[in-house]
């Protein structure tokens, strides 16, 4: 009698990085750093990292929503978390933040809130010590990251702080590949098989 082989049970990349491999077709997401924030077998959700919005901060955003900032506030950058509901705000944060409402406890170190009390708490200099604010996400259905990283578009690695919130969003993708060992100059756009 013959068994069949073992499954291997899904990879849960929730609190990882992706990076975004050279010749990723879709220019939004060319050299992009992205926080995973959810992934299952549903699909996956993640904020983009090293995008900031062009001529727009979170003084900006407080503005719109009618929230007055008080002395204390930092003004954050806004980021393009990604193309689905760009006009939905993100909070990514370190976890010694919770909200009264809603926090996401991500990964160890990382958290992630969505409502309106952390952009409250941020005006008024409170809130997380660390912290990137983004409009919009990413998102892949079921399998799809999957199937995307099995053709080349992204590699992955371990998050940490020091990577999400203290390096320029100049320098993350390069400081991400270097986790892994590798130097951009070495990519290729095109998957291979040895």
């Amino acid at each position: 009698m013959t068994m069949p082989p073992p499954t291997q049970a899904p990879v849960d990349l929730t609190g990882q990085i992706l990076i975004a491999m050279p010749g990723m077709g879709d220019p939004r997401f060319a050299h992009a750093v992205i926080f995973l924030c959810a992934h299952s077998p549903e699909g996956a959700m993640g904020l983009i990292i090293n995008k900031p919005a062009q001529d727009m901060r979170m003084r900006d955003l407080l503005d719109h929503l009618s929230i007055t900032p008080g002395p204390a506030m930092r003004d954050l950058p806004v980021h393009f978390g990604g193309p689905v509901e760009h006009g939905r705000g993100f909070v990514l944060h370190d976890d010694g933040y919770r909200s009264d409402i809603a926090t996401l406890g991500v990964a160890a170190g990382f958290g992630m809130t969505a409502t309106l009390d952390i952009l409250e708490d941020l005006a008024q200099g409170r809130g997380p010590d660390r912290a990137i604010l983004a409009l919009g996400y990413a998102g892949w259905g079921p399998d799809q990251l999957e199937s995307e990283i099995a053709q080349n578009g992204w590699l992955t690695c371990e998050a940490d702080a020091g990577l999400v919130f203290d390096t320029d969003d100049g320098g993350k993708w390069e400081a991400a590949l270097s986790r892994l060992g590798i130097s951009s100059l070495t990519l290729s756009a095109e998957a291979g098989h040895a």
